[in-house]
Formats: C-alpha cells, sequence, structure tokens
C-alpha cells in the first residue's frame, strides 16, 4: 500500500502525462479523432480533456476520466478511440515516468461537464421564462393605452402658471 501522499502525486503526473500526450502524441490524437489524420483540423468535431484521474491505493490501475465536448458520434469515436489505446498509453506512461510498475490505464467518460451545462441551460431557459411572465404582468397593471397620462392631465388648466407677454 502506496503512501496517500504518494498516490497523490503519481495522480497529477498521470494527468500531466496524458494531457501532454493527447496534445502532441499522433497516435493517440488519430485514435481520438480519426478525422485528424486525413488532414481535418482536430478541434473541429470533438474537445477531449482529461477531467480528473484516480490512483488506486496499490499504484496498479488507473482511473482516467474524460470529457469529451462535440456531437454523440464524436464522443463515442474519443472514447473507443482512447479506449483502444489503452495498452499503448500504458507502455507510453512506462516510459515517460519513473515508476516501478506502470499500472492499468482504465478510460472512463466523465459526463458531469456536459450535465453541468445542461443544467444551467435550464435554469437560464425557467429564469428567462420568470422574466418574460413579470413584465407580462407588469403590462397587465399598468394599461398600455395612454388612459392614465391623459387621467393626470385632466382637470389641469392649461394656462396655469403661464404668463402671456405681448
Amino acid at each position: 500500500m502506496a503512501n496517500p501522499r504518494r498516490v497523490k502525486m503519481v495522480a497529477k503526473q498521470i494527468r500531466r502525462e496524458l494531457s501532454d500526450m493527447l496534445l502532441t502524441d499522433k497516435v493517440l490524437q488519430y485514435a481520438i479523432l480519426p478525422e485528424a489524420a486525413l488532414g481535418a483540423d482536430r478541434y473541429l468535431s470533438s474537445l477531449t480533456t482529461i477531467s480528473d484521474v484516480e490512483v488506486s491505493a496499490d499504484l496498479q490501475v488507473v482511473k482516467v476520466y474524460v470529457s469529451v465536448f462535440g456531437d454523440e458520434r464524436g464522443r463515442e469515436v474519443a472514447i473507443a478511440g482512447l479506449k483502444s489505446k489503452a495498452k499503448y498509453v500504458r507502455s507510453e506512461l512506462g516510459r515517460r515516468m519513473k515508476l516501478r510498475l506502470t499500472p492499468e490505464v482504465r478510460f472512463i467518460e466523465d459526463e458531469s461537464l456536459e450535465r453541468g451545462s445542461r443544467v444551467i441551460a435550464i435554469l437560464d431557459r425557467i429564469k428567462a421564462e420568470k422574466k418574460m411572465e413579470e413584465d407580462e404582468d407588469d403590462e397587465q397593471v399598468r394599461p398600455s393605452d395612454g388612459s392614465q397620462d391623459n387621467q393626470d392631465w385632466e382637470g389641469d388648466d392649461p394656462d396655469e402658471g403661464i404668463i402671456y407677454v405681448d
């Protein structure tokens, strides 16, 4: 069993290395976004980020939580590509890091950011609907045909307080 501080340090280092690999490693980039091999802009159809890394206490297993921003097909392709390259990623991590044993890598789709975006969109919609209802209530309280304005002027002498000079 490893020291909890060491486990955190290993998790941070693995996250750093994996993030770097996503940016620089062509094998991993092409697995996530096959169109990139054809010359397509790799940020157009999806964007893949490492949202969290959990290392088991015995340093044998690493769970890598991945957020993929893009359409449904882009997410499926990216997650499947990462899972298919898990052994490659493990060997690359072993090469880059100084560990006695390189842990098994498991990629898990993290949908929390997407869920958060959906919740924010729903809250924004509710807020907009509530504002519209309040605006409608304000219009019903205040007549919009101008009759209130005319009531203010009724009974006022238009020449009151005005001095005409010839």
